[in-house]
């Protein structure tokens, strides 16, 4: 199945990108969660916008990508979330949340999609996000979520 991808998906390919996925993948997962579009030849005035869109805001070279990095690197974050006893939250903690605590922080403007929380964040205390930024560049910023 050929599709175009809308969102950036991890393994797969980034947003205006034509891929080629097995059929229950793409029709299982990938359409109806939006991440992707099925490909037509009309799709091709799609694949230029989502691609100027992505463009407009991707980190543009290696080292500014780098520089960002050191700065999220020496940054510490604090997040601020609704506990209960024994330091347990009421919910979790969401890549949008850690963009918006970056952004408070002082730190740039972080695109949420590009944020990586390997397991959930449900307890208050000391933990480490990492951040895509450029394909060939990451970074991890200490994050400490206290009970409010």
């Amino acid at each position: 199945m050929k599709l175009i991808l809308t969102h950036e998906v991890n393994g797969l390919g980034a947003p205006g990108d034509v891929v080629e996925v097995k059929d229950g993948y793409g029709r299982n997962y990938l359409l109806p969660r939006g991440f992707a579009i099925r490909w037509t030849r009309g799709g091709q005035k799609q694949i230029d916008s989502i691609r100027r869109a992505r463009q407009a805001r991707d980190i543009r070279t290696l080292e500014e990508a780098q520089q960002i990095a050191g700065r999220l690197g020496a940054l510490t974050v604090t997040l601020t979330q609704r506990a209960g006893e024994g330091g347990r939250l009421f919910g979790s903690v969401t890549a949008a949340d850690v963009a918006d605590a970056v952004k408070a922080a002082g730190g740039p403007q972080v695109d949420k999609r590009r944020i990586e929380i390997k397991n959930a964040i449900k307890s208050v205390g000391a933990h480490k996000v990492q951040i895509r930024l450029h394909p060939e560049v990451s970074a991890t910023i200490a994050l400490e979520v206290v009970g409010g």
